[in-house]
């Protein structure tokens, strides 16, 4: 288990997935909910999901923005499985995504 924070939900834990991926999850609590962000650390893709505060629904929506966040990365033409992501059809370096 990640360390904590003062309010009970991992400061900012993250941890490889999938390969040599790393993802960092932030838990901010509002109100009688949770907001999970899951951040791509080499692509720096961010998503998030809002849920009930709790043990059970802390690992559901870790896994939800994990799954969300794989989701995204293929869309935006990431490959989500290897290490190495390049925007899909940018073989140059001068940035920008082929639409």
């Amino acid at each position: 288990m990640p360390p904590e924070s003062g309010n009970g939900y991992p400061s900012a834990p993250s941890g490889k997935t999938g390969g040599q991926r790393e993802i960092i999850f932030e838990f901010t609590p509002i109100g009688g909910s949770v907001k999970v962000a899951a951040v791509d650390v080499l692509t720096g893709v961010e998503v998030s999901v809002t849920g009930p505060v709790g043990p059970a629904s802390q690992r559901e929506l870790q896994r939800i923005a994990l799954a969300k966040l794989r989701l995204r990365l293929v869309r935006e033409g990431y490959a989500a499985d290897t290490p190495d992501v390049q925007p899909k059809g940018s073989s140059d370096s001068g940035g920008g995504i082929i639409v």
